[in-house]
């Protein structure tokens, strides 16, 4: 192989890269602002309840950790920057992205039935999002008791991405490879 076509190869798999990271970037911030519910104060701190997740699962088991904590550190934090939650972003870029990383690595690393790493990495994703927003909304509102009122919302939100991602992620990472 020559360098030029070397060159060439390695231009493409770059483009390609940031084209599938922009791509679930811009899904992830797409299903989080126009596929969600927003909750009355008195279901816990009110929040949200949207499909951003679902993106950012199927980015993190079919491309990977560093594609799965862009998607969500950016597609995640750039919606609370444009909607009104900007005291958050910081949080969820953090948090999210970790979200993203960790269900990532875990698909890569765990050699078990797909399903059941895909199951593996829900749940770390579940616990990491209660724990993550839970010490958020400590820092945000200066209590220990009141983040407790958020718990259902966000297992809601990984339960149901969950629900939908596990049944076809198998399918769609046979032809996005």
């Amino acid at each position: 192989m020559s360098t030029n076509t070397q060159s060439v190869s390695a231009t493409r798999n770059t483009t390609k890269t940031l084209v599938i990271n922009a791509l679930f970037i811009a899904l992830t911030l797409a299903a989080t602002m126009f596929i969600n519910i927003r909750l009355p104060f008195m279901m816990g701190n009110g929040g949200l309840i949207h499909l951003g997740n679902v993106p950012l699962f199927i980015a993190a088991m079919v491309y990977g950790k560093k594609t799965g904590a862009l998607a969500g550190a950016f597609g995640m934090g750039m919606f609370d920057l444009i909607s009104g939650w900007t005291a958050w972003a910081p949080f969820t870029f953090v948090i999210v992205g970790f979200i993203g990383f960790t269900v990532g690595i875990i698909t890569e690393k765990l050699n078990f039935k797909p399903v059941v790493v895909n199951t593996i990495a829900i749940i770390a994703a579940l616990i990491i999002k209660v724990v993550g927003y839970y010490f958020a909304e400590v820092i945000l509102y200066g209590n220990w008791i009141q983040p407790f009122g958020s718990v259902p919302g966000n297992v809601m939100q990984i339960v149901v991405a969950g629900i939908i991602v596990l049944p076809i992620v198998d399918r769609i990472k046979k032809f996005a490879r």
